[in-house]
């Protein structure tokens, strides 16, 4: 599937909006992927992580881990895909960490999966929860990559299906900020 098939997989399922966002990372922009458009259409959600799964068939991942709550379901297709457990870590005292159980065992095979990357703050968040448990992380599969590459310096492999060209500014710097548009905060960063 290349870059375009998904871009089109992402308008088709309703996933791409136009406005003023609050992204996870605090930048503002005027794109916001709704992955979760895409993630309850399982027959358009399916073909698209099947592709990013290819790329890791073959690397003998054990484990699949996602944050909570963007990535659970991400991570369990993967994880699907590749006959392989799912798990994800979720908030706990502001910080990531593995609950309800969790384990991931001392040399286990790990993949880390994200849907959309901007700055890279919370995929580097779940790979700090694989390597405390002391996980072989095997790499790193991202839906969506806003940051031109810039984020997805990890230190391990990572495999994307598409660059998605879409501005985000410091609040400071936002001209949406600056020409009166309302703000509009999604995700699910402050859950409880």
């Amino acid at each position: 599937m290349t870059g375009t098939e998904v871009m089109e997989t992402l308008v088709k399922s309703g996933a791409v909006l136009q406005g003023h966002f609050l992204l996870t990372s605090g930048q503002h922009s005027d794109t916001y992927v709704e992955k979760f458009r895409l993630l309850e259409r399982p027959d358009l959600a399916e073909p698209v992580v099947r592709a990013l799964a290819d790329r890791f068939r073959g690397a003998g991942v054990q484990v699949v881990l996602g944050p909570a709550v963007g990535g659970i379901i991400v991570a369990y297709e993967m994880a699907r895909q590749l006959g392989a457990r799912a798990v994800f870590a979720e908030r706990q005292d502001g910080r990531l960490t593995l609950r309800r159980g969790f384990r991931i065992q001392p040399g286990e095979r790990c993949l880390v999966v994200e849907d959309v990357v901007t700055t890279g703050g919370s995929v580097r968040e779940v790979l700090e929860v694989a390597r405390q448990a002391g996980a072989d992380v095997v790499g790193v599969a991202v839906l969506a990559d806003r940051s031109g590459g810039r984020a997805l310096d990890l230190g391990v492999r990572v495999e994307y299906l598409l660059s998605l060209e879409a501005p985000a500014w410091d609040p400071d710097d936002c001209p949406l900020c600056r020409a009166g548009v309302p703000l509009e905060k999604r995700g699910s960063r402050d859950l409880a």
